[in-house]
C-alpha cells in the first residue's frame, strides 16, 4: 500500500457516502456505498484471511480510492447506482443491458397519450415499467388502447379550431378530443382507468367500471352504459388467465435468482391485488466469486432505482448482508414502509422458488439469444439517439421497388422486430403502375396499399389479427428525397400520424429525414447505419427475387405460347414444375414429360422450341 493511500484511509470520514476503488492507471475497479465510509472502506484492508476471494482479488489491484460524501445513506444508494451505470466497474454486479429497457408513459397534457419511452421523465406524467419483454409490453399497450380509447396523435390539444377526427375515432379507438367530442374531465377518467390497468390493478378497475356503468344506467345514459359494459367485459376476459397467487390480495414482488459463470439472471414476479400481473427477466454481469447475496443486493439497488412501483412487500430467495439499510432506502423510493422477507414455507416460499426456476430456465435457454438481441438493441438505441426518433423502433418496416423499364414492377415490405428479421411478416406487392419506370409513384402506391389494408383490418371487428394490422414504429424506404416524400404523401392521404419515416439512399448511404433539407451521414462503422443497411438490403433482395420470378414466368410463358399444342393448362404445369427457361432447357425430354405430365413427343417439341429461342451468342459461346 502506498503512503498516499494510507493517508486517505486515515482521513476517511465516519459519514454516509460512496467510495470508488481505482487501479494504478486510474480505472475504476469497484463502486460501493456505506453508512460510514471510515469503517466500511477500512474493512477491505484488514487481514486477507477474513476476506472473500473476490474481495482479495479486488484489494490486490487497488492503487487509489476516491470517496463522495452524501447527506444520507439513501442518497448514497442512488449515487452508487448512477456511478455503476456510468463506469461499469468489472468488480460490480451490474445489469447487462438495462439502458434498452423501455417504459410506458402517460404524458402530462390536457388530453394525455400513452407513449413508449426509454427513460423516466420527471415532468408530471405517469411512467410504468421497466419492461424487459418488448413484445409483451406492446401487447399490453395495444390492449390498453383497445380498452381505453386514448388518442395516439401528436396534436397539441386542445385546438383553437376543432378539426375532423381521424380514422381512430371512427373505429372506436379514440374519443376524438381534436374535434371537441369529449370533455376534459371525462377523458381524464378514461386515462385514470388506463393507468390502473397498466399498474395491474384490474380488480379495482373492474369495480370502478361497474359503478360507472350502474350510474350511467341510472341516469338513463344507456349508450354510455353499454360502452362501459363492453369495456368491463373485455377487461374481465383478460383476467381469466391471471392466477390468484396470494389469498390476502396484497401487492408484492417475488425475486428469483440463477447464477452462472460471469452472469446471472433475475426474475421478478409482479403480484398485484393477489394476482400475477406480470413478470420481468433481467440478465446481469457478475464478477468471479460473487455469491447470491451480493448479486441480490446489487440487483435490488439497480432495479428499484429505475422501477416505477415499489410494493409494500418484497420476497427474497436469501437474506441480505444489511437488510435494514436496503429496506430504509426502498421506503424512501416508495414513500412508505417496505418489508423484505425471506419466506421459509407456504405459498410465499413456493412463489420465490417458482421465480428461481424461471430464472434458471431463462439463463439456460437464452444465453446465445440474449447476446444477439443485445447487439441489435444497442444498434436500435444508437439509431434513436443519432436520428432523434420519436420512439424506440421495436418494429421496422422497409419498402423497395423493383422493375425493368416499368415492366413486371414489384414492391416489397420486410419487417424487423427488435433489430432482427421477422420473415413471416414479409409481404409482396404487384405494382399496378406499368409502362414507365417511375419508382417514386410506385413507392407511393405500395405504401398506400399497405396502410390502407392495415387500417381496414383494424376497423373490421371480425378480424382478430390480419396480415397488415400490426403497424410499424419506423418506416424505411429505399431511396432518397423523392421516395421519402412519396411515402409521406401516402401516409398523409390516409391520415396516418405518429410514425417515424426515413429514406436511405444507396449511392452515399445518406439518410433522408422529413423536415430536414440536408441528409444525415452516419459514420461507416455506426451500428445504427449497419442496421439500416441490413434492413434496406433485405427489402431490396426480397423485391428483386419476386421481380425476377415474375419476369421469368413471363419469358417462359411467351416462348411456350409459340409451341403447338401447349395451352394454358400445360403452360401452367411447366411453369409450376420448372419455374425458369434455363431449368426446362437443361432437362431431358423424358424429365419434361414426367414432371409436366406431357407425352414424350410434346416434351420434345417444348425442349426444341426453347433451344431455338436461345440467343445465338449463348449457343455458340460468342462473347
Amino acid at each position: 500500500m502506498t503512503e498516499a493511500l494510507e493517508q486517505k484511509l486515515r482521513d476517511l470520514p465516519a459519514t454516509p457516502g460512496v467510495y470508488l476503488m481505482k487501479d494504478k492507471d486510474g480505472g475504476i475497479l469497484y463502486v460501493g456505498k456505506a453508512a460510514s465510509l471510515r469503517s466500511r472502506v477500512r474493512s477491505y484492508f484488514q487481514s486477507p484471511d477474513g476476506l472473500a476471494p473476490r474481495i482479495q482479488s479486488l484489494v490486490a489491484e487497488i492503487a487509489d480510492l476516491e470517496v463522495i460524501r452524501t447527506a444520507t445513506e439513501s442518497e448514497a444508494f442512488l449515487l452508487e447506482d448512477a456511478l455503476i451505470k456510468r463506469h461499469q466497474p468489472r468488480f460490480n454486479v451490474r445489469l447487462r443491458d438495462d439502458k434498452r429497457y423501455p417504459y410506458l408513459r402517460i404524458t402530462d397534457e390536457p388530453f394525455p397519450r400513452v407513449l413508449i419511452v426509454r427513460r423516466r421523465q420527471k415532468d408530471g406524467g405517469r411512467t410504468f415499467g421497466p419492461f424487459t419483454n418488448a413484445k409483451a409490453m406492446r401487447a399490453t399497450l395495444k390492449l390498453a388502447q383497445k380498452l381505453f380509447p386514448i388518442r395516439t396523435c401528436t396534436l397539441d390539444l386542445p385546438l383553437k379550431t376543432p378539426r375532423r377526427p381521424c380514422l381512430n375515432f371512427d373505429i372506436g379507438r379514440c374519443l376524438g378530443p381534436c374535434a371537441g367530442n369529449v370533455p376534459q374531465d371525462e377523458y381524464a377518467a378514461v386515462v385514470d382507468g388506463a393507468a390502473l390497468f397498466l399498474e395491474g390493478r384490474v380488480d379495482g378497475l373492474a369495480r370502478q367500471l361497474r359503478r360507472a356503468m350502474d350510474d350511467a344506467a341510472a341516469n338513463q345514459e344507456y349508450e354510455r352504459a353499454a360502452g362501459l359494459r363492453d369495456r368491463l367485459g373485455a377487461l374481465l376476459r383478460t383476467t381469466e388467465h391471471q392466477s390468484v397467487v396470494s389469498p390476502d390480495l396484497a401487492d408484492r414482488d417475488a425475486i428469483g435468482l440463477a447464477l452462472g459463470d460471469g452472469r446471472a439472471c433475475a426474475q421478478v414476479f409482479l403480484v398485484r391485488e393477489g394476482r400475477m400481473a406480470g413478470r420481468e427477466t433481467f440478465h446481469l454481469r457478475t464478477p468471479a466469486g460473487a455469491d447470491e447475496a451480493d448479486v441480490l443486493d446489487s440487483f435490488l439497488l439497480q432495479y428499484y432505482a429505475q422501477a416505477t412501483t415499489v410494493p409494500r412487500e418484497i420476497l427474497l430467495p436469501v437474506a441480505l448482508e444489511d437488510p435494514e439499510a436496503m429496506a430504509a432506502w426502498l421506503a424512501t423510493q416508495r414513500g412508505g414502509p417496505v418489508r423484505l422477507a425471506v419466506p421459509q414455507r407456504g405459498d410465499k416460499r413456493a412463489l420465490v422458488l417458482l421465480a428461481a426456476d424461471n430464472a434458471r430456465f431463462a439463463q439456460m435457454a437464452s444465453e446465445k439469444e440474449d447476446l444477439l438481441r443485445e447487439d441489435a438493441a444497442e444498434a436500435l438505441v444508437e439509431l434513436v439517439d443519432a436520428l432523434a426518433l420519436a420512439s424506440y423502433p421495436q418494429r421496422i418496416e422497409a419498402f423497395d421497388i423493383s422493375n425493368t423499364q416499368g415492366q413486371e414492377a414489384t414492391g416489397s415490405m420486410v419487417v424487423f422486430e427488435d433489430g432482427r428479421p421477422r420473415r413471416d411478416a414479409y409481404r409482396r406487392f404487384k405494382v399496378h403502375i406499368s409502362g414507365k419506370s417511375d419508382d417514386v409513384a410506385m413507392m407511393r402506391e405500395v405504401v398506400r396499399r399497405r396502410f390502407r389494408r392495415g387500417l381496414a383490418e383494424l376497423a373490421d371487428p371480425t378480424v382478430a389479427r390480419g396480415k397488415f394490422s400490426d403497424l410499424p414504429d419506423l418506416l424505411l424506404v429505399d431511396g432518397g428525397r423523392g421516395q421519402l416524400n412519396a411515402a409521406l404523401a401516402a401516409l398523409e392521404e390516409l391520415n396516418v400520424e405518429g410514425l417515424d419515416v426515413l429514406g436511405l439512399a444507396k449511392r452515399l448511404e445518406e439518410i433522408y429525414v422529413p423536415g430536414r433539407a440536408e441528409p444525415i451521414a452516419l459514420p461507416a462503422d455506426s451500428h445504427a447505419l449497419l442496421l439500416l443497411r441490413h434492413v434496406r438490403d433485405e427489402a431490396h433482395r426480397f423485391a428483386v427475387s419476386y421481380h425476377r420470378r415474375l419476369r421469368t414466368r413471363r419469358s417462359l410463358g411467351s416462348v411456350l405460347d409459340q409451341v403447338p399444342g401447349i395451352g394454358p393448362k400445360r403452360k401452367s404445369a411447366l411453369v409450376k414444375a420448372f419455374g425458369s427457361l434455363d431449368r426446362v432447357r437443361a432437362a431431358s425430354s423424358e424429365e419434361i414429360a414426367e414432371k409436366a405430365s406431357l407425352s414424350l413427343a410434346m416434351a420434345e417439341r417444348v425442349r426444341q422450341a426453347l433451344v431455338d429461342a436461345t440467343r445465338p451468342e449463348e449457343r455458340t459461346g460468342t462473347p
